[in-house]
């Protein structure tokens, strides 16, 4: 087993392990048991009047190092998607805020997760959300069909961080928005004194620092990128705000690639294929603003 194989099953199993316990815990008249997380994470980050609004089972399986909820500027009608949504507490703020003509989704790769978030959104009336299953660093939707994207401290869990900066670049529609909570490091620390201060699956090993998250949002594409600081998780490592911009006129990488037009082969031809394989052609298209029909 290869070592991010590893690291991503031992994640797997730790937010696994969180649902079961919440779902199977307390029996008494405030519903699941809360999971034990570093008092700099979890339910407090959420104002008390949002915690009173849902089921006590997604608030009991928050994990998260902020509320990115309260960052992303949601608006009526839109159309959210919230990696790693565990419990689904972030999608059930979210689908309030977006109103019945807009939808949360939620994507998760914990089939436990998912169960639980399934029963909080019954419970709490939710008509407007979706819970997917599969991984962050391949997004189950279309590209150009979602207006934000969200995340509570879940990317720096991700053993492909470049694949879900791509994914959430590409699944974004031009102009959409990226509105993430996250842990991430002081520049100077080396991987190495990021594993000293906390694990991999407590949010701590894996985090990123700020030129390297800034670097791999540069990387995909995106545009306006803002990484604020809101408090210390532990030495050097800080619960920071990360906002960013797809660009509303975007030149997708792979129209860059020799032999390519408009982010496809043989753009116009009857046959053409894109070059990424995570796009149709006419997706390619879209994105590059190719003046071709499909």
């Amino acid at each position: 087993m290869s070592e991010q194989t590893e690291l991503r099953e031992t994640v797997r199993a730790r937010y696994a392990a969180a649902a079961t316990a919440v779902a199977g815990g307390g029996g008494g008249c405030c519903g699941g048991e809360a999971v034990e997380v570093d008092e700099t994470f979890g339910a407090s980050l959420y104002p008390a009047a949002q915690r009173d609004e849902l089921p006590a089972e997604a608030v009991a399986a928050s994990l998260g190092c902020g509320n990115p909820t309260a960052v992303a500027e949601l608006g009526e009608g839109e159309r959210v998607l919230d990696l790693g949504s565990g419990g689904g507490i972030d999608v059930l703020l979210s689908a309030r805020r977006v109103g019945p003509t807009g939808k949360a989704y939620g994507l998760d790769m914990t089939d436990e997760m998912l169960s639980l978030a399934l029963s909080n959104a019954a419970k709490a009336g939710a008509t407007n959300v979706e819970f997917l299953k599969g991984d962050i660093e391949s997004i189950p939707l279309p590209g150009n069909t979602i207006d934000v994207v969200i995340s509570n401290c879940v990317i720096n869990l991700s053993v492909d961080k470049p694949a879900v900066f791509a994914e959430t670049f590409r699944v974004l529609r031009p102009g959409g928005r990226l509105g993430i909570s996250d842990v991430v490091a002081d520049d100077h620390l080396t991987p190495a004194e990021r594993a000293e201060r906390g694990s991999y699956v407590s949010c701590i090993a894996g985090a990123l620092t700020f030129a390297e998250y800034r670097a791999g949002l540069e990387a995909a594409g995106f545009a306006d990128i803002e990484i604020t600081p809101s408090f210390q998780a532990a030495d050097g490592m800080h619960s920071a705000i990360v906002r960013a911009v797809k660009p509303l006129e975007v030149v997708s990488p792979a129209a860059q690639s020799a032999g390519s037009c408009c982010g496809v082969d043989a753009c116009c031809t009857a046959d053409e294929q894109p070059v990424a394989p995570n796009l149709t052609a006419a997706e390619a298209k879209s994105a590059a603003g190719c003046g071709c029909s499909a």
